[in-house]
């Protein structure tokens, strides 16, 4: 399994402030609740389970967070091909997997591949700090679903 790299909120109090970035219950707020989430929410999605709790909260103030959070390296920002973008609280080098039935986006529980990387590396003359691996298919819920219908 993937290690998950979850950050106490007083570890994120820290980075914001080297940061030199603003810290709000809000922002804590945003940050915690996709910290406990393994469904890599969308800013909307995030605002949508904030808002009981902090009804004075904007979608603005969600998206600055993620974007601050993303800015200073402690939240991924996710592209699966979607209109809007998802985010993960877990930064260890992990790929996604989406389902073009349902949309759900899983971890895939394997650690980056290092073989990867130097075969990247070594076609393009890149030094590779980074990558995101995303795979699409079909989550067991949706294949059985498809099967029943048959």
């Amino acid at each position: 399994m993937s290690e998950h790299m979850m950050l106490t909120l007083g570890e994120v109090t820290d980075i914001l402030r080297q940061n030199k970035k603003k810290v709000t219950p809000q922002r804590l707020a945003v940050y915690s609740v996709l910290a406990s989430s393994k469904e890599h929410p969308t800013a909307e999605a995030l605002y949508k389970e904030l808002r009981p709790n902090y009804p004075t909260m904007s979608l603005a103030t969600v998206y600055k967070s993620l974007d601050a959070f993303c800015e200073i390296g402690i939240v991924r920002e996710l592209n699966v091909g979607e209109e809007a973008f998802r985010y993960d609280a877990d930064i260890s080098a992990h790929p996604h997997v989406r389902c073009i039935a349902c949309d759900k986006v899983s971890d895939v529980p394997i650690a980056s591949l290092p073989s990867l990387d130097k075969n990247v590396s070594a076609v393009t003359g890149y030094r590779i700090v980074s990558q995101q691996m995303y795979f699409f298919g079909y989550c067991p819920e949706c294949q059985q679903v498809n099967a029943s219908d048959n």
